[in-house]
């Protein structure tokens, strides 16, 4: 029997050894849901944002325009998508709603959408989680996301799911 410090030790290190592999699979088996349950996938900017009530004035509703850059899933061919989801501010009255996703202007982002029933709209498919952030890495100049996973990366393994 080993004494308790070496036994969490060695513990410790057989998680440190398996524990990035069991996260790559599990964040690719997450990518692939995604890829695979979207209308539409796309790489843009988000341009400008409008907040209002829903016809009975009981939830905020927000309206994201995304500039196109890329359309990675979807044949479209729009310059211009119309993103609604839950939460806002009008006037002094804000709403948040955990697992939703929130936008910023002028904020880069891949995102993975499905057609509102309306048909008109797109809302972010899985909450937060379909949405990614894009920045530039500081030291490459390459885009990456928050993670820092590069985002050719990452559109290459989006276009082997979409192809499988």
């Amino acid at each position: 029997m080993l004494p308790k410090p070496i036994s969490i030790f060695i513990a410790f290190l057989f998680l440190c050894r398996f524990y990035p592999t069991y996260l790559a699979q599990q964040m690719s088996s997450e990518l692939q849901d995604l890829t695979i349950g979207s209308d539409v996938i796309l790489i843009g900017q988000v341009t400008q944002q409008t907040a209002s009530w829903n016809e009975n004035h009981t939830r905020i509703y927000t309206k994201a325009i995304i500039q196109v850059d890329e359309y990675l899933k979807g044949n479209n061919t729009e310059g211009t998508v119309t993103v609604k989801y839950l939460g806002g501010e009008v006037g002094e009255i804000g709403e948040m709603y955990s697992h939703m996703p929130r936008f910023e202007d002028q904020e880069d982002v891949l995102v993975f959408l499905k057609k509102n029933e309306t048909g008109s709209d797109y809302k972010v498919f899985a909450g937060e989680d379909g949405k990614i952030i894009i920045i530039n890495d500081p030291k490459t100049g390459e885009k990456v996301t928050t993670s820092n996973v590069p985002l050719n990366s990452l559109k290459a393994q989006i276009k082997n799911y979409i192809n499988d």
